[in-house]
C-alpha cells in the first residue's frame, strides 16, 4: 500500500482554525485527535494520554479501545514521557516492554506534551505498517503539538491537575 505523506503545514493550519476561540482544552484535544485520524494515512490509533502523578491516563483518542493507565517509564508512551523526547518505533515487537492495546499495530510514534518544562501528557499514534513514521512525521507532529499547546495553556482548569 502506497501512503501519501502528511501535509503538515495544512494540518497545522486546520488545527489553528479548529482551536481558535475555543477555551476548552478537552475539546481541543478531542478535535486534534480526530484531525490526525482523518488526515494521516496508514494509522490505526491517534490520541492523547494525560499525566496524572506517575501515570499517563487515557485522554481523547480515535481508534480501538485503549489502555486506560500507563506508568511513566513503561511502554513507548511511558518511555517518551520519562525521557521528555519523541520516540519513533519502526517495529513495536522489537521495543522492550511494548504495551499492545491493538495487536494490529506494528509501528508507533509518541511525542511528549511539555509545558513549562513539565510533561503534561503524550500524543500517541500507531500504525499497522512497519516503519510508518519518519523524520518528517516527527518534525511535523512536534510543530503540531507546539500549536496545540498554545491553546491548551489558555484553559486554567485544564492546567490544574486532575480537573478534567
Amino acid at each position: 500500500m502506497m501512503m501519501q505523506m502528511t501535509d503538515y503545514p495544512a494540518l497545522s493550519a486546520s488545527l489553528k482554525a479548529l482551536c481558535e476561540g475555543v477555551p476548552y482544552a478537552l475539546s481541543n484535544l478531542a478535535n486534534a485527535a480526530a484531525l490526525l485520524w482523518e488526515r494521516m494515512d496508514g494509522i490505526n490509533w491517534a490520541g492523547f494520554y494525560l499525566r496524572r502523578g506517575d501515570r499517563l491516563i487515557l485522554g481523547p483518542f480515535q481508534g480501538k479501545i485503549a489502555c486506560t493507565a500507563i506508568a511513566i517509564g513503561r511502554g513507548v508512551c511511558g518511555c517518551a514521557a520519562e525521557a521528555r523526547r519523541t520516540v519513533v518505533v519502526p517495529d513495536v515487537h522489537e521495543f522492550p516492554g511494548h504495551i499492545a492495546c491493538d495487536a494490529a499495530s506494528r509501528s508507533e510514534i509518541v511525542i511528549p506534551l511539555c509545558m513549562e518544562d513539565e510533561v503534561i501528557g503524550v500524543l500517541d499514534i500507531d500504525s499497522p505498517h512497519l516503519a510508518r513514521f519518519c523524520e518528517e512525521d516527527r518534525a511535523g507532529l512536534e510543530d503540531f503539538l507546539r500549536i496545540l499547546l498554545s491553546f491548551l495553556e489558555k484553559d486554567s482548569d485544564f492546567m490544574a491537575e486532575g480537573k478534567l
